[in-house]
Parts: C-alpha cells; sequence; structure tokens
C-alpha cells in the first residue's frame, strides 16, 4: 500500500475546536491557511497581537479537556466561526470584533481553579501553532492504529489535533524524516521536529472528559511524541487521496 493523504484538518481557533477540509493550499514558509490564526490568552498572559507566543500563555486543552469537545466551522469572506461542543448552545461570532461574545460562552467550560480566558490574540501573517517556525502537522494513521492497539480499544484521531493525516505508513515511520523533503500533492515539505505531546491528549474530543492514559502508553515507546512538525519549502495544493513520498 503506498502512502496517500487520508484527511486533512484546521483548528481556526487555538484549542478550541477542528474543521474538516477536502483539499487546502499551502504557501512556503506559512501554516495551514486559517489554522490557529486566532488563540484565546488567559487573564495571567501578557501576550499581544504582535509576535507568535508559547503555548502557556493561551486557554488550551491541557489545562482545560472541555474545550477537547468542541468543532467548528469557518467562514473564510466573513472571518466568523460557528462553534458546536455538546454541552452548550451553538455560537457564531466574529473573533476579531466579538471577543466578549465568545468569552461569555467558553466561561462555563474552563475549570475554576485555572486562569479565566481574557482576550483574543490575532498575529498578523502567523498562525499561532506550539512551534517556533509556522508548522504543518503531520500524523501517521498507523502510528495511531499502533497507540489504539497498546491501549485496547479505539481513539479519536482527534486527540492528536494535526493537520495533514497519511495513510500507509509503518508505525512511527514518520519519525525517520527529520530533516527530510517529503512530497505530498503539489507540496513540498521538510520535517523539522517530533510532536511532544501532554496531557491535551488524555481527554475525548467526544465529551470533553479526560478517559485515557495517553501519555503512559506512550511511554511503551520511551517517549512522549506522536507527529512531526514540518515547513512548507514549495507550495501548491494538497487533496485527499494525494501521494505522500519521501524524497
Amino acid at each position: 500500500m503506498s502512502a496517500a493523504v487520508a484527511s486533512l484538518w484546521r483548528h481556526p481557533i487555538k484549542s478550541h475546536g477542528r474543521e474538516a477540509l477536502r483539499s487546502v493550499v499551502l504557501a512556503v514558509g506559512q501554516t495551514m491557511p486559517w489554522d490557529r490564526v486566532w488563540a484565546v490568552a488567559h487573564e495571567a498572559s501578557k501576550v499581544t497581537n504582535e509576535a507568535w507566543s508559547r503555548c502557556a500563555n493561551f486557554s488550551r486543552v491541557s489545562k482545560a479537556p472541555a474545550l477537547m469537545a468542541i468543532t467548528c466551522s469557518l467562514d473564510e469572506d466573513a472571518e466568523s466561526v460557528t462553534l458546536h461542543h455538546p454541552e452548550r448552545p451553538d455560537l457564531t461570532f466574529k473573533p476579531d470584533h466579538q471577543a466578549d461574545t465568545f468569552l461569555d460562552w467558553v466561561a462555563p467550560l474552563m475549570p475554576q481553579d485555572r486562569a479565566a480566558s481574557a482576550r483574543i490574540v490575532r498575529v498578523p501573517g502567523r498562525g499561532m501553532t506550539d512551534s517556533d517556525f509556522p508548522s504543518v502537522t503531520l500524523c501517521s494513521l498507523s502510528s495511531h492504529r499502533a497507540v489504539e492497539q497498546k491501549l485496547g480499544h479505539p481513539l479519536s484521531i482527534h486527540r492528536w489535533r494535526g493537520n495533514i493525516w497519511i495513510d500507509g505508513l509503518d508505525p512511527w515511520q514518520e519519525f525517520e524524516w527529520m530533516d527530510r523533503d517529503i512530497s505530498i500533492g503539489d507540496v513540498k515539505l521538510r520535517a523539522r521536529e517530533r510532536t511532544d505531546r501532554c496531557l491535551a491528549t488524555t481527554a475525548n474530543p467526544e465529551t470533553g472528559k479526560r478517559d485515557a492514559d495517553i501519555l503512559g502508553v506512550l511511554d511503551h515507546w520511551g517517549h512522549n511524541d506522536f507527529s512531526v512538525r514540518a515547513e512548507v519549502i514549495e507550495g501548491g495544493t494538497v487533496a485527499i487521496g494525494a501521494p505522500v513520498e519521501v524524497l
């Protein structure tokens, strides 16, 4: 079986929802378009709209597991996002102009012992990925199945919050890609780092409840990593079914 793209996902608001795509156009040195273009700063954060900041400055699933159950849809022309959660009414709002509406909506999902969400941040021309460079996350379904098998029951792929899911690799083969170029459809990416994982993976994407010791399972392989972060070095279109090749 040759490797190919199985699914594509973006996360318009960091840690607050996911949306499936059929195809996407990637640009050199950029994140997936509209991926983590907004992030939610908490009340203890001093981040601004001027530069990339580390994930500790933002409300995120590792501290607020209920956020994992958010799904979303983005209207690119209107720059509005519709959020869905099993415990909240649907909300459509414009993150750049209606932050207070969002903050009221999300407040019941935030733990009382954590810093409250305070404002929405947007850095021009830069998605707020966890890496300090604009990255696209490449995930392997074979590695995901290996985790499922070790855990003993099925898992949603959304625990990993990846961008491009690939089928047809050997388990953990993606970790051999460091500093190598990967052709996906019309695009060429360079794998730069493995993605270290945190407590966010323990939250169920359907319920927002912590229900699986994913980090403990990963320890079986001697690491806490899943997926790789890659840099786009030649732009173009990636679509579901596109072939994947290590160059």
